[in-house]
């Protein structure tokens, strides 16, 4: 949750109070480069100009430091280096292991320098060290709500990014030291003889919960990248040849039940990614035969929905420096290599004529993936994303032994064109096009979009217009459009916005987006109100209600109306506590729920109510909770309960056990069942629907680049039919006779454990198992109707395994070009 807050707070900041002076830091070029010890009596330290006096961001914006931090900077023809002294109380020091990248889990003081390369007041590169030497890096970009069903708004800072550069840090008896090596081939930059960067540097105290900036970041005003101070003196600083390999070679072994026992295989892949800089601005990235084994399971869950299920991204090409790609919000990059389209059918086939499957791969294989990307000195942003997946067959055994193989994908091209310019202000305008290209004549798409973000000179009001093209090619050819337009006041306390969404019946970006409702316009209005000076109660407030406002655009009418509110409350003790509400004061009409164009199911004003919260993350125990509560009118006996409840104990600095439980129980849930069988019509049902979910996180820090890590999480959804009914054309219901055995029950189950070695610089090991009781497994029906029952079952039913392990290797062809002369 502090994460949360944190980003928050840095969202809503602009360029300093207005009538504070933007610092400025020169730094000096050096010949001999200091030794990377984390002691700091290099004599280029000596001389070097110190970067002092750090202001408070959180949680008293304005205050100086608490404690005292010296910043100093020099550089030399290979790399930038920070040398940082945080005075303190060694004692007092938080210094947990934690793996790399995890910043919530951080029970550790950190310092940070981020560097604005081009100054454009947007964009930036941020590298953070805790005490413990453990790393973060981070891709800054601009980014504004996209308005889009796409999910993949990160709020403008990209975790998932990883550069390869080198830290040390001692603990000393008035304090710690961080020194930092960033070299030129892990940031991009202009060739310019003498150039300026915009620079910050931020310091954290966990005892304190302090988050510090040298040049002042004010949260009451909006953006981050704009609030950095200067970096002067840079001269003839050029950009590295940036080609680094990547090779790498992964062995293991998977047995998967199956009916008549199971199929075991050996696996054994190899391959490459190729970073590339092209100039000093442009970097290409390519993975040949790409192995994904080694990612986190999904949460798979029962989905009730008429929508598929969106799922998390967690193949690293895909994950880093994709921020230009998603912009737009029309790019979902799990539609490369998913689940081939034809996967299902061929278990039905399987199932109607009794053959036998041989195969049928569930994941679709990817030939290569390259990514080109880049910004100029004067903010023209390019990027281009290219993959190839292969074609995918299941093959069959009839009753006569007969083998034959059926399509299941098509050869597929995947692109992505971005182009994207800095204006003034933060402001940007941006173009995307999307196109997917399958072999023979299956279905391709082409999708356009502009998007056009306006801020005005004091950044305190933002205008937004964004608009999309869909065209789809095939047997069902068509087009359709998105529009979206918003204003508001994004900067001080009281703070507001006004939207509209439009997307017309037939927009469809689907062949490598991601669209839930199409054929409605979507009408929001927010206020909100932000408490950042603490008071005797409060470190931070923040209330926010807002207007929801849905119709059917074609033919236009009425959908839903939705009131929230959502108020946060970050008490001094650095609990927080969240009331929030949410209202459905009318009969709702849902377009989407019975599957079929133009069929309409009514639902009934409803209202929910609920508590969320979390402990002080900085104590050993750490809890976090959600208790909720929603009724029905007129079914006023059909509630809805939420339950979530979260623990953390930190055993030591290098252990730490997480558990997280949820409880969902809906009474009153009203939703498709099934068509019938004769005419097809849909039929409703009224359905109680339990979900249980368990998700246990283990971390064992063995040093700061060496950790074991371990996931298990168990999902269960069980569905009792209690009543069936005919829908009208108007979306009213009429029961029906009982239809038997719709009831369900189903478990998903996962263990993901992963010992990750980064033995050198970029190079690592990963040691992986996992085991999985996949979605199509059957737990004895719906007999186990109790948890405790059902959970002992689970264990009875086969899972598959898997075993594997893989060795990556970094080669920087500059570090091998300069050896050889």
């Amino acid at each position: 949750m502090l994460r949360h807050i944190t980003l928050l707070l840095i969202l809503f900041s602009v360029s300093v109070c207005l009538n504070a002076q933007v610092k400025s830091l020169p730094v000096i070029k050096v010949e001999q480069p200091p030794k990377l010890d984390g002691i700091l009596d290099d004599a280029v330290w000596q001389n070097a100009a110190d970067a002092n006096s750090f202001i408070i961001n959180f949680p008293d914006f304005g205050k100086a430091s608490t404690q005292t931090t010296d910043v100093k900077v020099v550089y030399d023809d290979e790399a930038i280096y920070i040398g940082a002294y945080m005075h303190d109380d060694p004692k007092l020091i938080r210094r947990q292991l934690t793996q790399r990248d995890k910043q919530e889990f951080q029970d550790a003081d950190n310092f940070g320098v981020a560097f604005d390369t081009y100054s454009d007041k947007q964009n930036a590169f941020q590298f953070i060290v805790t005490s413990a030497n453990v790393q973060s890096d981070v891709r800054i970009s601009a980014t504004v709500q996209s308005g889009a069903d796409d999910g993949n708004d990160n709020g403008g800072f990209d975790y998932n990014w990883d550069a390869v550069w080198d830290s040390r840090t001692t603990i000393v008896s008035d304090g710690w030291i961080a020194e930092i090596k960033i070299p030129y081939s892990a940031i991009r930059f202009s060739k310019e003889e003498v150039q300026q960067w915009g620079v910050n540097f931020s310091r954290y105290i966990r005892r304190l919960n302090e988050t510090s900036y040298w040049n002042p970041v004010n949260p009451k005003e909006n953006g981050f990248v704009n609030q950095f101070g200067v970096l002067s003196g840079l001269k003839d600083i050029k950009p590295p040849l940036r080609l680094s390999l990547l090779p790498y070679i992964s062995t293991g072994y998977r047995t998967v039940p199956t009916n008549e026992g199971s199929i075991n295989t050996f696996l054994h892949n190899g391959g490459m990614d190729v970073k590339y800089g092209i100039n000093e601005s442009f970097t290409m990235d390519m993975t040949l035969v790409p192995d994904f084994g080694q990612v986190q399971s999904d949460n798979i869950i029962l989905n009730l929905t008429p929508f598929e299920q969106q799922f998390a991204e967690n193949r690293p090409f895909f994950t880093e420096g994709t921020e230009l790609f998603n912009k737009a919000g029309i790019f979902y990059s799990r539609r490369v290599g998913a689940t081939p389209g034809g996967y299902y059918d061929a278990l039905q086939l399987a199932s109607d004529s009794g053959y036998t499957i041989l195969k049928n791969p569930s994941a679709t294989q990817l030939y290569n993936a390259t990514k080109f990307s880049g910004r100029t000195k004067d903010g023209l942003g390019i990027g281009i994303f290219n993959a190839v997946t292969a074609p995918m067959h299941a093959e069959f055994e009839k009753k006569s032994g007969e083998i034959f193989s059926v399509e299941t994908e098509p050869l597929t091209n995947y692109n992505v064109f971005v182009i994207d310019q800095s204006l003034k202000n933060r402001s940007f305008i941006t173009f995307t096009n999307t196109n997917v290209i399958r072999n023979s004549h299956a279905r391709d798409g082409n999708v356009s979009a502009l998007d056009l973000s306006l801020f005005d000179k004091s950044n305190t009001y933002n205008f937004q217009a964004k608009g999309a093209y869909s065209y789809v090619t095939g047997d069902d050819p068509h087009n359709g459009f998105r529009t979206y337009t918003s204003f508001g006041k994004v900067s001080g306390k009281w703070q507001w916005e006004a939207s509209n969404l439009i997307k017309s019946k037939q927009y469809d970006p689907n062949d490598l987006g991601i669209l839930f409702r199409n054929n409605e316009m979507e009408s929001i209005a927010k206020l909100s109100y932000k408490q950042f000076t603490p008071n005797k109660t409060f470190n931070f407030r923040n209330y926010e209600i807002s207007i929801d406002y849905i119709n059917r655009l074609q033919p236009f009418s009425y959908s839903s109306l939705e009131i929230n509110g959502d108020f946060l409350h970050v008490f001094k003790n650095f609990w927080d506590a969240s009331l929030v509400a949410f209202v459905h004061p009318f009969w709702d009409n849902d377009y989407y729920n019975l599957r079929k164009p133009g069929r309409v199911l009514k639902t009934v004003p409803f209202a929910f109510a609920g508590i969320r919260g979390s402990t002080d993350s900085r104590k050993k125990i750490f809890a976090s909770y959600f208790v909720g509560y929603a009724n029905f009118s007129p079914q006023k006996d059909d509630p809805f309960t939420l339950y979530n409840l979260g623990l953390r104990y930190r055993f030591n600095p290098k252990f730490s056990l997480s558990v997280e439980g949820e409880r969902q129980f809906d009474k009153g849930n009203i939703g498709w069942a099934l068509d019938e069988p004769i005419t097809g019509e849909p039929i409703a049902g009224l359905r109680e629907v339990t979900q249980f979910s368990t998700l246990i996180n283990a971390t064992y820090n063995f040093k700061a680049r060496m950790n074991l890590s371990a996931r298990v999480r168990h999902y269960w959804s069980k569905v009792h039919y209690n009543t069936f009914y005919d829908v009208d054309l108007d979306g009213n219901r009429t029961e029906r006779p009982f239809i038997d055995d719709q009831d369900e029950n189903f478990n998903a189950f996962n263990i993901d454990m992963f010992f990750t070695w980064d033995f050198r610089l970029g190079s690592r090991l990963i040691i992986a198992y996992k085991n999985a009781l996949g979605p199509d497994a059957i737990v004895d029906g719906y007999s186990n109707t109790k948890y405790g029952n059902n959970f002992k079952e689970l264990f009875n039913v086969p899972h598959s395994n898997e075993i594997s392990i893989k060795f990556v290797y970094y080669i920087d062809a500059q570090k091998f070009i300069k050896k050889k002369e």
